[in-house]
């Protein structure tokens, strides 16, 4: 039987607006920005449609922002009776994947993200850093030369997003080296990254720290189906273990790329992308161009999908 799984993007998909389509037109959605401003005790819907792009992207509101656009684009292709196997996000969207898969409720959820965007931002701050695309070359290469610039300081692979995508981490000097370094072994773009520090690297120590105590104060529940771990590319079902995973996952590369093809491998043959942007739909078409990727991010784009899956 071929499957279906709903996956969520991460920090770096959002902008100014996103969800306001659906805001405006769905109870159901309005009702998911009510509980996030309820959890959070300010107004993050203002944050989402009225803020500038530059206060949007910082880390604690893009965060929870993306998440509560995700959920509510979930929740309202799921209200249409849309059945689903599997979920899986990147980075920040395995917190929008736990939810649609009943493992982590919405307010837990928004409020984790905002620490977690906080902590980030800390950690940023402490021990400066950034990131960039490497685009053109394979993982394996992306790896040696971060070997390499390693003379000029911390740098490492981060997001393993494809075989033409990987995304560096580390500090300033040695991404800057590993950036040389992959054009001149023949990489199409190096790309630095608008972020406020080196996310999933060993930079993020203090954000760890921090998550670790975040987390075990959130009970988790079993998830109704699984949910694929960024950490592992595994499907996980334990609270227990999606907790450590959840921790290990800021310090820890995001395997894009094997969830991608895991899910694959266990018959998915539909994703449904809920939330901002097209970012995995781009990447799963050169992962694996056979399944089919439709996307849920305002009226119009709900309206094709629900089609498209009742056909």
């Amino acid at each position: 039987m071929p499957k279906t799984a709903f996956i969520f993007p991460g920090q770096g998909a959002q902008y100014v607006g996103m969800g306001k389509d659906l805001y405006d037109n769905h109870p159901l959605a309005k009702q998911c920005y009510d509980q996030a401003n309820e959890a959070l005790k300010f107004d993050i819907t203002r944050i989402c449609f009225e803020s500038t792009p530059a206060e949007l992207r910082m880390t604690h509101n893009a965060q929870p922002a993306i998440l509560i656009h995700s959920v509510a684009a979930f929740r309202l292709i799921e209200q249409q009776g849309v059945a689903f196997d599997y979920t899986a996000g990147h980075s920040l969207g395995e917190y929008s994947a736990l939810v649609a898969a009943g493992a982590l409720g919405l307010e837990d959820a928004v409020k984790l993200v905002r620490v977690r965007g906080s902590l980030m931002a800390i950690a940023g701050d402490i021990q400066p850093g950034t990131m960039a695309a490497i685009l053109g070359l394979a993982p394996a290469d992306v790896e040696h030369i971060c070997f390499e610039a390693r003379e000029d300081g911390i740098v490492e692979a981060a997001n393993f997003n494809s075989q033409e995508q990987t995304v560096i981490s580390g500090e300033l000097a040695a991404v800057a080296k590993a950036m040389e370094l992959a054009k001149a072994k023949g990489a199409k773009r190096a790309v630095q990254l608008e972020v406020s520090g080196a996310f999933h690297s060993e930079l993020m120590d203090i954000a760890q720290y921090g998550m670790r105590r975040a987390l075990n104060q959130i009970e988790f529940k079993e998830p109704r189906c699984p949910v694929i771990a960024n950490v592992t590319a595994s499907p996980v079902h334990k609270p227990a273990t999606i907790k450590e995973l959840l921790i290990e996952q800021v310090k820890k590369p995001v395997r894009w790329e094997e969830s991608v093809k895991r899910l694959a491998a266990l018959g998915v043959d539909t994703m449904v992308e809920c939330g901002p942007g097209r970012v995995l739909k781009g990447l799963i078409k050169r992962i694996a161009p056979e399944i089919t990727v439709l996307n849920v991010e305002d009226g119009k784009t709900l309206a094709e999908t629900v089609a498209a899956l009742k056909k």
